[in-house]
């Protein structure tokens, strides 16, 4: 049996759901369910989408001295602090403003905090990611993401995903709290250091968990390896385990196309397709 939900960035906005149904058969997850995993993708993707800020301001930004600027592709001001132009650690402000822009049809609005301790390229460097009064399509986010490199094999870099007190509140007020820590592989652009668009991440392993406004915890597991191209704004290949409430099955992102369609199946056989 297949249903079919339509879940933008402001899914978690709408009290959304009462699942449209493509058969006859009124059937559905309750709402606070299904909910859970739409919070729980927008938090994933929101979050890929300011470590890809982080990467392209700290790559783009690192030959100039001017203490602000612009960069092209990026609506906000950047403003960088550090004691000489060569040492670090290395701040960058991303400004997006109190009333806000809009990069690649999303809006923005506050300010994204990215401190670096070395080059990101070398092992045992970290990029962390503040958000200061910071939302993404009206959709407020907090806390921290820690994005570390753990690479022991010069042509695979390895990084760590930590986010910690993780908050997103929808536009209805409600909070999900999250937090989590992935591997993440890099599997193409490595010879091309200072272009991103060719790069392509995977996913290995990790967990991440979203707490739902009742209390009741979802945990997402890496089953299968997932695909991120820089170049894209979702995963695009792979699959999650979901645990948590009556749920307890699997998403799975298709098959490595640049989209923001994924399926996921209940145990019991219900399936729905979802685009975020």
């Amino acid at each position: 049996m297949k249903k079919t939900v339509i879940l933008l960035l402001t899914i978690c906005t709408t009290g959304l759901l009462y699942i449209s149904c493509s058969s006859n058969d009124s059937e559905q997850i309750p709402q606070t369910d299904v909910s859970s995993v739409g919070a729980s993708m927008a938090i994933d993707a929101t979050n890929e989408m300011d470590i890809k800020t982080g990467l392209f301001v700290s790559t783009k930004s690192q030959a100039t001295t001017k203490p602000t600027e612009t960069a092209p592709g990026i609506c906000a001001t950047i403003t960088v602090s550090q004691e000489s132009a060569d040492s670090y650690p290395k701040v960058f402000t991303v400004d997006y403003g109190t009333t806000g822009c809009t990069d690649n049809q999303i809006a923005r609005k506050g300010k994204l905090k990215v401190t670096l301790s070395g080059p990101i390229t070398t092992t045992g460097s970290k990029m962390t990611i503040e958000r200061i009064d910071y939302y993404i399509a009206g959709l407020k986010l907090e806390g921290t993401i820690e994005y570390t490199n753990t690479t022991t094999v010069a042509t695979v870099p390895q990084f760590s995903r930590k986010v910690t007190n993780g908050k997103f509140t929808d536009l209805s007020g409600r909070i999900y709290l999250n937090s989590g820590l992935v591997t993440v592989k890099q599997t193409a652009g490595v010879d091309t250091p200072f272009v991103l668009d060719d790069n392509v991440y995977e996913m290995t392993e990790g967990t991440h968990m979203v707490t739902s406004p009742s209390g009741e915890i979802l945990t997402l597991t890496v089953q299968e390896t997932l695909i991120k191209k820089y170049s894209c704004e979702f995963i695009s290949k792979g699959r999650l385990k979901v645990q948590g409430g009556i749920l307890n099955g699997i998403i799975d992102y298709g098959n490595n196309n640049c989209d923001s369609n994924y399926t996921y199946t209940n145990e019991n056989g219900l399936s729905f397709n979802l685009a975020m």
